[in-house]
C-alpha cells in the first residue's frame, strides 16, 4: 500500500480521486469505484501496489496488438480491480471485487524490479499491463514502465480508455502503445452495461493520439447491443477521422459469459459486415478476433494488397516484410518495430 497519485483534498476528511473520469469523492475509509483506492485519514492510497494477481508470458498478438513488434513475446501482468462494471467481462473473477474482499489475501508480492527482471529472463520485448484495467494500478505500472524503458523493453496498456489527461502525460515518455476497448458508440450502452460514459473514452483516445502513442482499437460486438450497421459505421468513422486510417480495428466475437451468459455468440455474418464497414470507411487494417479461419487475422499491405503477415491464432506462420516494409512494393507497415 502506497499513497496514490492524482487526488486532492476537499476538506479535512474528504478527498477526490483525479485518476479517472469517475472523479470519486471519498469520505474517510471509503473505497473508489475500482475498489483498490481508499481514503485513509484524508490521504488516498493504492491498495494493490506491488500486488500482482496474474503474470504470464503471452504472444503480443494476444493483447491484441498486431502492429507492435509482431511475433514477439510480452510479459503480462495485472492487479485486482477495475473502474468499469462490464456485465460481459471475461475476467470478472479478478476485476469485479466484492465489497468485503481482503486484497492482501489475493495475488502475490512482485516488485517492479522483479517484473522487469522476469521480462528480460523470458526474452520478452514488452511488458503488457492487461487482464484487468491498468489505470487503477497506475502507480505500480508507472514505476515498472520507467524501469522497463531503461532496459529497452516496450510498455503497452490494454485498457478501457477511462483515464484522465494528467496520468497520460505522466506516461508520455514510458508508454509505447495501447489497445483500447471502444465498447460502443452509444452513451446509453456505457451507462447501462459498463457503469461509465462514452465521451471520456473518446476524449482520452484523442489525447493518446496527440501524445503519439501507438493505438489499436478493439470492439467486442454483442448481438442486439452494439451490432447495428450504423453504430459500427460510427465507430469506424471515429477511428479514421480522429485517430487515423493507420489505426488497426480489432472486431471481436462475443461469447456468453458473466451476466451476459444468456446471450448468443456473435454471428460470423455480423463480423464480416463490420469488417466490410471498416474497409469501406478507409481503415488500412481490420481484424476479426475470437474466430478461426476467414483469414481474419492476416495483415495485408494497404498499398498493393499482398499478404504481409499470415497468422494462425496467435502464431505467425508467414512473414513477408523486409526492414519493416512490404517486400513486394516497399510500403512501410504502420506500427512499432523492434
Amino acid at each position: 500500500m502506497i499513497e496514490a497519485m492524482f487526488y486532492h483534498k476537499i476538506d479535512d476528511t474528504n478527498i477526490q480521486c483525479d485518476l479517472c473520469p469517475h472523479h470519486c469523492k471519498l469520505k474517510n475509509n471509503q473505497f473508489g469505484i475500482c475498489r483498490v483506492r481508499q481514503n485513509l485519514s484524508a490521504k488516498l492510497y493504492s491498495l494493490v501496489y506491488g500486488r500482482s494477481i496474474a503474470t504470464h508470458v503471452d504472444p503480443i498478438e494476444k493483447k491484441p496488438l498486431f502492429h507492435v513488434a509482431p511475433g514477439s513475446k510480452s510479459f503480462s501482468m495485472a492487479t485486482a480491480g477495475c473502474n468499469f462494471k462490464c456485465q460481459f467481462c471475461q475476467n470478472f473473477e479478478i476485476s469485479q471485487l466484492r465489497n468485503n474482499v481482503d486484497l492482501q489475501q489475493i495475488g502475490q508480492d512482485i516488485t517492479p524490479e522483479e517484473i522487469v527482471a522476469s521480462a528480460k529472463h523470458f526474452g520478452c520485448a514488452s511488458i503488457a499491463y492487461t487482464y484487468t484495467e491498468p489505470t487503477i494500478y497506475f502507480e505500480y505500472a508507472y514505476e515498472t514502465a520507467k524501469l522497463a524503458n531503461r532496459q529497452g523493453i516496450l510498455n503497452v496498456f490494454v485498457s478501457n480508455g477511462y483515464i484522465n489527461e494528467e496520468p497520460l502525460h505522466f506516461m508520455k515518455d514510458y508508454l509505447n502503445a495501447l489497445n483500447v476497448d471502444l465498447k460502443s458508440f452509444r452513451d446509453a450502452f456505457y451507462k447501462k452495461y459498463v457503469g461509465a460514459r462514452l465521451s471520456p473514452v473518446l476524449d482520452s483516445l484523442r489525447i493518446m493520439k496527440k501524445l503519439n502513442f501507438w493505438i489499436e482499437i478493439t470492439t467486442l460486438v454483442i448481438p442486439s447491443k452494439n451490432d447495428s450497421k450504423q453504430e459500427l459505421t460510427d465507430i469506424a468513422t471515429f477511428i479514421i477521422t480522429e485517430l487515423g486510417p493507420e489505426t488497426p480495428w480489432h472486431i471481436s466475437r462475443f461469447y456468453p459469459q458473466y451476466k451476459f451468459s444468456h446471450y448468443p455468440p456473435t454471428p460470423i455474418s455480423t463480423l464480416k459486415d463490420a469488417y466490410k464497414i471498416g474497409k469501406d470507411q478507409g481503415l488500412r487494417y481490420v481484424y476479426l478476433g475470437n474466430v478461426r479461419g476467414e483469414k481474419a487475422e492476416n495483415t495485408y499491405c494497404y498499398q498493393c494488397g499482398e499478404l504481409l503477415i499470415e497468422r494462425h491464432g496467435y502464431q505467425i506462420v508467414q512473414y513477408n516484410l523486409k526492414s519493416g516494409a512490404c517486400k513486394y512494393c516497399q510500403t512501410p507497415l504502420d506500427g512499432l518495430k523492434l
